[in-house]
């Protein structure tokens, strides 16, 4: 989609004219910055999570990033993983559980005992709190099997509910196709991007079916003609997960738009000023 911005003419030609409207287009992804804060900012707070998303602000990162997917009655919610364990107070699979029983899990005593009682949030409250404080995002859609469309449908429901039409959208990636294609359908005005481990034939071909604009892809499996062979096809190139001053030099160097990162502030002040988070 391109973000059309209405703005009002700085100074009329003539006194008794009325002001003249500029329609400004911007391109889906005219806002994305080079460092896009990795679920929230994953080595100073708890991942996925309010705290994280906070820290990530105080950190100077524009973006975050952050994995969506579903509780057992349909609630779309943050969490990377499948089950419960690693990140939360509770066991078993994420989607054996409803949401006012996740609500009620602890997901920050795990990092430090400083977030203890920080809650599993709703991708509702955690977006109302991306708008407060001024940041872009990127939804990832983390289905788990058998509810790929579903996960994307809910996820975006909830979305565009909640953002404004005015504000330019999230960047919708997932590596599940159905999802990404379940996104082009029902938000088809929303930017999406191909998540891949490594960039793997018939990418082209399905990234032209989904209509991404963009390729994920590990920044260990890239190199610089990959790269350009993404970049002949029109889209951008973003690299996960970022932490190294010298990777991130030549990442960009050779083409990369934009890197995931656990330290955003770290990062953009290893790459210099004009970084940018």
């Amino acid at each position: 989609m391109a973000v059309v911005q209405c703005l009002h003419h700085p100074s009329p030609p003539r006194a008794d004219a009325a002001p003249r409207l500029i329609l400004v287009i911007m391109s889906p992804l005219a806002t994305l910055p080079l460092l896009i804060g990795h679920r929230g900012a994953r080595d100073d707070a708890p991942e996925n999570t309010l705290a994280g998303l906070r820290e990530a602000a105080r950190q100077g990162a524009a973006w975050v990033e952050i994995d969506v997917t579903l509780s057992r009655d349909g609630v779309p919610i943050l969490m990377h993983d499948d089950d419960l364990d690693r990140t939360t107070d509770g066991q078993g699979p994420v989607n054996d559980r409803d949401w006012a029983e996740i609500s009620r899990l602890d997901a920050g005593r795990w990092f430090g005992p400083a977030f203890a009682g920080e809650p599993v949030p709703s991708l509702a409250t955690y977006l109302t709190l991306v708008l407060h404080l001024g940041l872009g995002i990127n939804l990832e859609i983390k289905p788990c099997a058998g509810r790929d469309a579903e996960t994307a449908a809910r996820a975006l429901d909830v979305a565009r509910s909640i953002w404004p039409a005015m504000r330019p959208p999230p960047l919708i990636s997932s590596f599940s196709v159905a999802s990404l294609k379940a996104a082009r359908d029902l938000a088809a005005d929303w930017p999406r991007g191909y998540l891949m481990e490594t960039l793997a034939d018939p990418w082209s071909i399905v990234a032209d079916e989904i209509g991404a604009l963009a390729l994920h892809i590990d920044h260990e499996e890239l190199d610089a003609a990959k790269v350009a062979a993404i970049q002949r096809t029109g889209r951008k190139v973003l690299a996960y997960t970022v932490n190294d001053v010298a990777r991130a030099r030549l990442l960009f160097d050779w083409g990369v738009a934009a890197l995931f990162t656990d330290r955003p502030a770290a990062l953009a002040a290893g790459l210099g000023s004009g970084s940018g988070a």
